[in-house]
């Protein structure tokens, strides 16, 4: 029989699609992140893998894996697994695009605004010491109106970003390897410009890159010399793009004004600082945690899985498999 390991638990939508499939399903249900001892001993007689993005699937994994057929990963990224070394064993990597677009870029605005507007502030300050009243200079925050966005990766979910915001009068800057159409760019009332640029006009730099060789720290330091110190960073793409030791650092000299990050360097772990910060909203991966999105990657990872063991194509492979 035809077996599936699940290396956390999904959305019953997915078990459901497989199980009309005659497909046996084994999946972990611990309150913790599975361990590598363990995943290597549960996707030992496995034919598929579905993997949340959470988990590592290394070539240890791999090479205990001799039936595997396939890996579904449960996210947009792939950077949790050696797509290469898949690809020599013949096993094509799936992600789950699109489907989490609009949750994330929703949660992304939900970011911007209550950054400048000192919401997560101002509901800290009403759990403790509360507020002696109203007052014209109490709590001043700022509008997003006619202030400058800066989105660095004008993809899929950058995309629907910018089409939020635009309705909030903001102009838009981008910065990405391609550009555009410049039908698009007047959709979106978004204008193409360099990376260093962006930086240094934006008001709000909000990052919607893959994390690649090239993505890995492209925030730090010398990035944070360039802007403003009035500007505000948004980090709800990966975790890695931000030297978080630099945007520790950053905050501290004021070089810029704050930050909101739903991924992490190190994730789970926060670097020490950030969470002592008043200027720092910080979130636990929540970019497209809505029923809507987690439903559509369930349905997908299922849906390939099937495809695959009935011999038909599968959609989001990521990898070159010969």
């Amino acid at each position: 029989m035809t077996k599936v390991f699940i290396a956390g638990q999904l959305p019953a939508q997915a078990n459901t699609l497989l199980l009309q499939n005659q497909l046996i399903i084994d999946t972990y249900t611990g309150k913790q992140l599975i361990s590598h001892a363990e995943l290597i001993r549960r996707v030992a007689d496995a034919d598929y893998l579905i993997t949340p993005l959470s988990t590592q699937v290394d070539q240890d994994v791999l090479a205990h894996a001799p039936h595997l057929k396939l890996i579904a990963n449960f996210g947009a990224g792939t950077n949790n697994i050696d797509t290469i070394a898949a690809a020599k064993r013949h096993i094509p990597v799936t992600n789950t695009p699109n489907v989490s677009a609009v949750a994330t870029a929703e949660s992304t605005v939900g970011l911007i605004i209550s950054l400048a507007h000192r919401i997560v502030e101002g509901d800290r300050l009403m759990r403790t010491s509360g507020f002696a009243g109203w007052a014209p200079l109490f709590f001043l925050g700022h509008n997003l109106q006619n202030k400058t966005l800066g989105i660095l990766g004008l993809g899929q979910i950058g995309q629907e970003v910018a089409k939020r915001l635009h309705a909030f009068d903001m102009p838009i800057l981008y910065s990405q390897h391609h550009r555009l159409p410049i039908s698009r760019e007047t959709q979106l009332g978004a204008t193409f410009v360099s990376q260093d640029e962006l930086l240094q006009r934006a008001d709000i730099v909000s990052l919607h890159l893959p994390l690649t060789a090239k993505t890995t720290h492209l925030i730090g330091s010398t990035a944070f010399t360039k802007m403003k110190s009035t500007a505000l960073l948004i980090n709800a793409a990966r975790g890695p793009i931000v030297d978080e030791q630099a945007l520790v650092t950053a905050l501290q000299n004021h070089q810029i004004a704050s930050a909101a990050l739903d991924v992490y360097e190190h994730e789970p772990q926060v670097t020490p600082g950030l969470t002592t910060m008043d200027n720092v909203i910080l979130t636990p991966h929540l970019g497209n945690a809505t029923v809507e999105a987690r439903d559509g990657m369930a349905t997908i990872v299922a849906e390939n899985v099937i495809a695959m063991d009935q011999h038909q194509p599968i959609k989001y492979v990521v990898n070159h498999v010969e």
